[in-house]
């Protein structure tokens, strides 16, 4: 370990940023690497972060840590990575390791100590260089399926010193891929009205024709005025059959390029924009993601390279062109789409809009506030991306605010006046989202002050007042009530709430706290009599879960262990 310290003196300074280093990390698991999600890939809301490694379908995997290092930052929470290890090597880079089971013992004793002093299973600590120093090839944690994992994997990351994510297989991280990226759909878009399509001033698709090459091209298309392009693409892996993001897509007129989106690296801060790169509206209506080859009006992307007039292609009367995209995965398995088009001038009315409710317009600077019987809602300054009229109407305690199909880049605020109702009612509302075909209420973070609820969004629709007057279900899973539970691992408990949400909860054995995790997707909570904090013959369980209105349960059992 002297050596660790050693490297630590050195500065970071000698491996450059630009340059990455290969044969410096390891791969993280004693297996084949096999894929479920690759680097910056299309997600809800964000780019992935990093490579999601398959685990076998199972969990307890050995996860070793790819380089020397310290381990920086520990973070424990109910959804996002879960179980989650970062360690910091001496070359400046940092990896992630996420979704974990449980760490290796002198980790899991380390953090287990801080969730006992903060009486809390979600913990976040930042250990200091020298408290839990690491060697290339140990043990660092096994691999699991908590947070807000769909099943079983790894989710692996490296980070620079600016804690941007970086795509492990730029550092020599090797996936077998030797298939090329295909296309599902392909649509071409008019910059604004004086530009058509087919005729058209609307999206419109466009028929792929495959090729025995793996290649793809369209029929010819008539087009006039400025206009751009959108493609939905994946890749696919040799030994997944799961459909992944690519690596690059590049775009030329004639031969000549006018955009390119690079997926090497990015920043967190600028995640969120992925809803101004996709085709938001076509992913809330058709669940496609459609990538937008130009770039609209405030979208601070820093991965677009060589974009010439934001992307868009200026087609003019009486003219032939061909519009190419070539789709790149990491391994530069390339496939390449051909577009022939023909200018053609020729004028046609915009689609009229026939939405019956108030149009208001919502600026992207400046403060707009919406008022409407005991309802405010109120947009600040960068809300939306681009000025836009939005639908608003209200009846019933219900907001009607528009269609959930224009991306936000910041949160609105809901208000609702609750004077109306009686006290002893007005602790147990909440504001809520209606979702889903049959508009079922979904909690959103609900602040009172006085008469007047206030909850923060970033997603357009129906949102209305809901009632939550009902207090979580405690169910034991594996003992009864008086039970010898001398030759028990573990102690669980199911906790649900079917309206609000499980705020909190909290476990005592004889008066002292135990920790207890909670498991959102199966709603349990689990005690380890590892933990050694159990150590009298009778025990008195009593467990306390409140919603988020605050209702509350309380659960009481007596168990026997030796």
């Amino acid at each position: 370990m002297k050596k660790i310290l050693f490297f630590f003196l050195i500065s970071s300074s000698l491996y450059s940023q630009s340059e990455y280093p290969q044969d410096y990390f390891r791969d993280p698991l004693d297996i084949t690497l096999v894929l479920s999600g690759t680097f910056a890939e299309l997600r809800s809301n964000h780019f992935h972060s990093g490579l999601d490694i398959k685990t076998q379908r199972k969990t307890g995997l050995k996860v070793y840590t790819s380089a020397m290092g310290y381990v920086s930052r520990i973070k424990i929470s109910h959804h996002g990575y879960g179980k989650a290890l970062y360690v910091t090597h001496p070359n400046g880079y940092t990896t992630v390791y996420g979704h974990l089971k449980k760490f290796s013992p002198k980790i899991e004793a380390y953090i287990k100590e801080c969730q006992y002093e903060k009486e809390s299973y979600e913990v976040e600590m930042f250990p200091s260089t020298k408290e839990l120093l690491v060697d290339t090839d140990e043990v660092i944690a096994f691999s699991g399926n908590t947070g807000g994992s769909g099943g079983p994997h790894l989710h692996f990351e490296i980070r620079d010193n600016a804690e941007r994510p970086i795509n492990p297989m730029l550092f020599g991280i090797d996936i077998k891929d030797s298939k090329k990226p295909f296309i599902s759909s392909v649509y071409a878009y008019p910059k604004d009205e004086n530009s058509f399509i087919n005729g058209k001033n609307e999206r419109i698709p466009l028929r792929l024709i495959p090729q025995k090459n793996g290649d793809y091209k369209v029929e010819k298309i008539t087009a006039y005025g400025d206009i751009g392009f959108g493609v939905v693409s994946y890749d696919k892996q040799d030994l997944a059959p799961n459909n992944n993001g690519v690596s690059n897509i590049s775009s030329f007129l004639n031969g000549n390029k006018v955009f390119e989106m690079d997926f090497k690296r990015f920043s967190f801060s600028e995640t969120k924009h992925l809803n101004r790169y996709v085709d938001f509206e076509l992913w809330k209506t058709k669940k496609t993601r459609s990538q937008k080859l130009f770039i609209e009006e405030n979208n601070p992307l820093s991965m677009y390279k060589n974009v010439v007039d934001n992307g868009y292609i200026k087609i003019e009367d009486s003219t032939s062109s061909v519009y190419r995209i070539d789709i790149k995965d990491y391994k530069n398995n390339t496939t390449q789409l051909k577009i022939p088009i023909v200018g053609k001038l020729k004028t046609v009315k915009t689609k009229n809009d026939t939405t019956p409710t108030e149009k208001h317009l919502i600026k992207n600077q400046g403060t707009t506030v919406l008022k409407e019987q005991n309802t405010q809602i109120t947009f600040y300054s960068n809300s939306v991306y681009q000025d836009i009229l939005m639908d608003f109407k209200v009846s019933c305690d219900t907001i009607y605010l528009h269609k959930d199909t224009v991306p936000l880049q910041k949160s609105f605020v809901v208000d609702f006046d609750i004077s109306k109702y009686k006290d002893v009612d007005k602790s147990k509302l909440f504001i809520a989202r209606l979702y889903g075909y049959y508009k079922k209420p979904s909690y959103v973070s609900t602040k009172r002050k006085g008469d007047t609820l206030t909850a923060r969004s970033k997603t357009l629709g129906l949102y209305t007042l809901a009632t939550d007057t009902i207090s979580p279900e405690i169910k034991p899973v594996n003992f009864t009530n008086k039970k010898w539970l001398s030759k028990y691992r573990y102690l669980k408990v199911k906790i649900s709430d079917d309206l609000s949400g499980i705020s909190k909860y909290r476990a005592t054995v004889n008066g002292k706290w135990i920790l207890m995790e909670y498991d959102y997707k199966t709603n349990t909570l689990t005690h380890d009599f590892n933990d050694n904090v159990v150590t009298d013959t009778e025990n008195n369980l009593k467990i306390i879960v409140t919603d988020n209105v605050g209702n509350s349960s309380t659960f009481e059992a007596t168990f026997f262990r030796k």
